[in-house]
């Protein structure tokens, strides 16, 4: 099955008062690429997160972006009374030094260093956290795979429409290959009857069967013909295929080798019309190499 490698998904939900969003974004890669965006506080769960994504998506750079905003009590800071303590003796003893000048200013001492703390319960609200980002992270996963998944029936159709192209224009390659060495002939013959007619001299009919056989053989291109139909029908099986496998990457191998072949086959051709269709044909094959490298 034809998947893309873009593709969008999010979800949120909010947990006693607490709301977490994730968003999943893929692009194009070679290979399985994860960037993971969390608050700092839940920088532990990335790790966790990435090998998520892993079990899920198999090909392509995917950004996993989490965010969780706190609006119940859970989210004030805890006074450090000790350290608020120590900082209020110190500013009564600078008061009866300075003869009682300076004023204790209660926003300004919870603004000191250590005065205002994280809550406690770090290990509850990681775990808490840590459920409602993986429940959010499959969400998103779904609609992302749902969304390649569409992309992927709009490539299908593309590949399918340049896999009938090729495979007609190789249906008159097959059928033009035996003319080539039959109009090579009718020309040989008529150039060395031309040649020789004033001369008075006789060609060796074996001398010209060689010359044929030997222009025969340098033309063939009978054996890449078969090898270029026998990727077509590798390609056909692949995109229409319901396995869930990734074949993008054997999409592109694939690609490559009918490049290989069809470059064989015009550099040995010198027949026009089989040079006009060897030129459609690798035009048709650059643009699949083009569109499978969107292929998970």
């Amino acid at each position: 099955m034809i998947r893309s490698m873009t593709g969008f998904g999010d979800a949120s939900t909010s947990v006693d008062g607490v709301h977490y969003f994730v968003e999943v974004r893929s692009l194009n890669s070679k290979y399985f690429k994860a960037n993971i965006r969390l608050p700092d506080e839940f920088q532990g769960l990335e790790a966790e997160l990435e090998s998520e994504l892993r079990q899920r998506i198999t090909r392509g750079t995917v950004t996993l972006t989490g965010k969780s905003t706190d609006e119940g009590a859970s989210a004030a800071l805890e006074i450090n009374h000790q350290a608020l303590d120590r900082y209020v003796s110190q500013a009564r003893e600078a008061k009866a030094v300075t003869d009682g000048t300076v004023a204790i200013d209660f926003a300004a001492l919870l603004s000191l260093p250590g005065v205002l703390q994280p809550p406690t319960d770090d290990l509850a609200r990681i775990d808490r956290a840590r459920v409602a980002f993986r429940t959010l992270l499959d969400e998103s996963c779904k609609h992302l795979i749902s969304m390649r998944q569409r992309e992927g029936m709009l490539l299908l159709e593309e590949l399918l429409g340049h896999r009938t192209y090729i495979a007609e224009r190789l249906e008159k390659m097959r059928s033009l290959a035996p003319r080539v060495v039959a109009d090579y002939e009718g020309r040989l013959r008529a150039r060395i009857d031309g040649m020789l007619k004033d001369a008075g001299v006789q060609v060796e009919a074996m001398d010209l069967i060689r010359e044929i056989a030997g222009y025969a053989e340098r033309t063939d291109v009978a054996e890449e013909l078969s090898r270029l139909g026998g990727h077509i029908e590798q390609f056909s099986e692949l995109i229409e295929s319901r396995d869930e496998r990734p074949i993008g990457r054997t999409l592109d191998f694939l690609a490559q080798e009918m490049l290989r072949e069809a470059n064989t086959i015009a550099s040995k051709t010198p027949d026009a019309d089989m040079s006009r269709l060897i030129v459609e044909v690798k035009g048709a094959i650059d643009r699949i190499k083009e569109q499978v490298q969107n292929v998970e």
